[in-house]
């Protein structure tokens, strides 16, 4: 879906690495059925390099099964994590922070996370407080993850950054320090070891990487990003980041709204919405499914989705 731009966000996230990534040096980890989805929108990655895990299980095991594959064919290599779901306002910046992450995690042999300035009191995202100065970054005191609105703030005031999951890190640093801390995978490694990844994903148990690896190691810093950054978690992230109309909504698609209706995103992907009365709602027409909810419930959602 073409959420943020003209183009689906992953394609958007693939272009943002021209000059920083090869093509055939790109790894996609996706859900089954759209794996060839995907190799359709991006015929320039090679298929083989398209993965699809077995099961939902959070970053944790997704990164170490990517990480293993791209150790097994270079040992040395760096490797650049980031997500699809990202909306990024300045590419030449964001590979700029890419760089310097990525020549941190060299030089000092560390796993690196890329932050950036908090623009509001954001209590959906998890936050990053800098340590001393480590070269061109920082060393990690502490991650604070959804903290409430007040302590937002705090932490905003006291200078610390929105933590994006722009990772990078050497593959062997990674898969060390995964071994050594992600007790959630420890059941696996037998099973990634012997390339049996079905064996893998049914053997760990689903959580972050950012819990399972990052809270928990001693080598890690942190680089200040300066571009603009938006995570399109929800879909009440669109009213942030797309442009409103005079009464501050969203509207996309073949939809005809009353003057009474504000705040809302209201989208259709083929059939003809009509909407009116209504106030802070999402209301979505799209892969055949409706959607109708108040702004704020994304956690909600997720919870729905589940039951489906």
């Amino acid at each position: 879906m073409t959420l943020a731009g003209d183009r689906p966000l992953l394609v958007q996230a693939v272009n943002r690495l021209d000059g920083l990534v090869p093509p055939d040096r790109i790894v996609i980890l996706t859900a089954p059925l759209l794996a060839d989805h995907v190799a359709n929108l991006l015929p320039q990655v090679p298929r083989a390099q398209i993965f699809a895990e077995p099961r939902a299980a959070s970053t944790a095991p997704a990164l170490a099964w990517a990480a293993h594959w791209i150790s097994y064919h270079d040992p040395g290599a760096q490797m650049l994590s980031l997500h699809a779901d990202w909306a990024v306002g300045d590419d030449r910046a964001f590979r700029s922070a890419a760089r310097t992450a990525l020549g941190v995690a060299e030089e000092y042999d560390v796993l690196v996370t890329v932050g950036v300035k908090p623009t509001r009191n954001e209590p959906g995202y998890g936050y990053i407080v800098p340590g001393k100065p480590l070269g061109n970054a920082r060393t990690v005191r502490r991650f604070v993850e959804k903290p409430r609105p007040a302590r937002a703030a705090l932490l905003r005031q006291r200078g610390a950054l929105w933590n994006t999951g722009l990772f990078a890190w050497g593959v062997a640093r990674f898969l060390g320090e995964a071994g050594a801390y992600a007790r959630e995978l420890k059941a696996g490694w037998p099973a990634l070891a012997a390339g049996d990844i079905p064996g893998f994903f049914s053997a760990v148990r689903p959580v972050a990487v950012d819990v399972a690896v990052l809270e928990r190691s001693k080598r890690l810093a942190v680089v200040a990003g300066g571009f603009r950054w938006d995570d399109i978690g929800s879909w009440d992230a669109l009213l942030r980041i797309r442009r409103t109309d005079a009464r501050g909504n969203v509207v996309v698609g073949h939809v005809t709204v009353g003057d009474d209706v504000k705040r809302s995103v209201i989208w259709s992907e083929s059939e003809h919405l009509a909407v009116t009365g209504i106030e802070d709602m999402i209301v979505v027409r799209a892969n055949g499914h409706t959607l109708v909810m108040p702004t704020g419930r994304a956690d909600q959602l997720k919870q729905l989705v589940q039951r489906l």
